[in-house]
Order: structure tokens, then sequence, then C-alpha cells
């Protein structure tokens, strides 16, 4: 039984999801100090470029390669800037099912890159490798994130009580962590056919064929 993820890009329209780069290094470190990143998430703050460094070079990488996900950067098809990241972890493989986080860089929030970049993923997790649960799992007040869900056709599941620890910062600038529920979503291969024309038309190629887009 597969037990790995392939090193892969997925494309569509607008976007290429692809592995992480040495060249993205500066734009991801930028995006992970971004305030609601920090907020949301568990990372490391302040981010550094050491941070980066080790999550391009080995703990991206292993995360594949020891078959508990796949982590891809997402950019734009045209201009190849990094726009955010999909991260999928915490695989079983015997239940084909994993959970999905995602990030959106700042300068390019509003765009809808979020909601494209893991329907892409689910898409290709569903049909290509046939998965049958893909998760998430969203702070209670992190509104933004619950509208990529619902977007994408997930099912909400129920409240994670006290589940988690956000951070909020304080007037002096300070960040303070503060614990907050989770609310759990899924999405099952089924859950895809109400969207209809939502979905993006994807493309699948091994990382090595890819070139990036023509000029």
């Amino acid at each position: 039984m597969t037990t790995t993820f392939p090193s892969l890009t997925i494309s569509t329209e607008r976007l290429v999801l692809r592995p992480y780069e040495e060249g993205d290094i500066p734009a991801f470190v930028e995006m992970m100090n971004d305030d609601l990143v920090v907020a949301w998430t568990s990372v490391p703050h302040p981010y550094t470029q050491a941070h980066a460094e080790a999550w391009v070079r080995d703990l991206a990488p292993a995360e594949r390669a020891e078959g508990r996900g796949i982590v891809f950067a997402v950019t734009e098809f045209l201009t190849q800037r990094l726009v955010g990241t999909v991260h999928l972890h915490g695989t079983d493989w015997r239940l084909k099912a994993t959970e999905v986080a995602y990030v959106t860089a700042p300068w390019a929030r509003g765009e809808g890159y979020a909601t494209e970049s893991v329907l892409a993923v689910a898409q290709w997790l569903f049909r290509a490798r046939g998965f049958e649960r893909l998760q998430l799992r969203t702070a209670a007040d992190n509104t933004a994130s619950q509208q990529v869900a619902q977007k994408i056709g997930c099912i909400s599941e129920g409240v994670l009580r006290n589940a988690w620890i956000a951070r909020s910062q304080t007037e002096s600038g300070e960040w303070t962590e503060v614990r907050t529920d989770l609310i759990l979503w899924s999405l099952l291969p089924e859950d895809l056919d109400g969207l209809g024309d939502q979905l993006p038309e994807t493309g699948y190629s091994a990382y090595a064929d890819w070139s990036g887009p023509h000029r």
C-alpha cells in the first residue's frame, strides 16, 4: 500500500502549487510574520530566516518522505509570486484521510486564492489518490478561515472546546496566548459534486516536468 505522496505540482488557471524552493524563503518569512498568521497558527514568532530555511530544506520534504503529509507552496501562475501555502498533515493511509491547513499571504488576500488552492488539492486528493476524507480545524473567531471551509463545501461537524491556543496582541504590541475553541470541518468526495462550476480546472504533473509559465 502506498504510504507517501508523490512530489508534484498542481496547476489551476491562476495558480501553481509546488514544493517549496530556496527562492521562496524571503517571501515565506514575510508571510509567516504577518499578524493574522501569528494570531491563528502555532508558528514561532518572530519567524526567522533560520526557521524558513529549516522548513524549506528539511521539515517540509520530511513531511512527504515520511508519509505524514505534503506541503505546497501556492504561487501565481503568471508572476510566480508566493501567495500562500497548503499543508496536508496527520495523514492516515489506512483510513485514506488527512487534514488540511492553509495560509494566505497578506499581499494576496481577497483574491480567492485560499479557496482555489484548497479545492484543487481536494480534487487531486479524492480523484487521483483515492482519499475518502479531508478535515480541517478553524479557531472559533477565525471567520476568514471558516469562510474558506464553507466555500469549498465542508460540513461543520462540531466544536472542540478549549482545544487550541491562539495569540492576541496587546495595546503595547506584545503577543499573549489565549485559549479558544476549534470548529471541526470535513469534506468528502461527494461534497464536491454540489460545487459544480465553482471547481477549478486542475492539472497535475511530476515536479521535475514543470518548467514555469510560458513567456
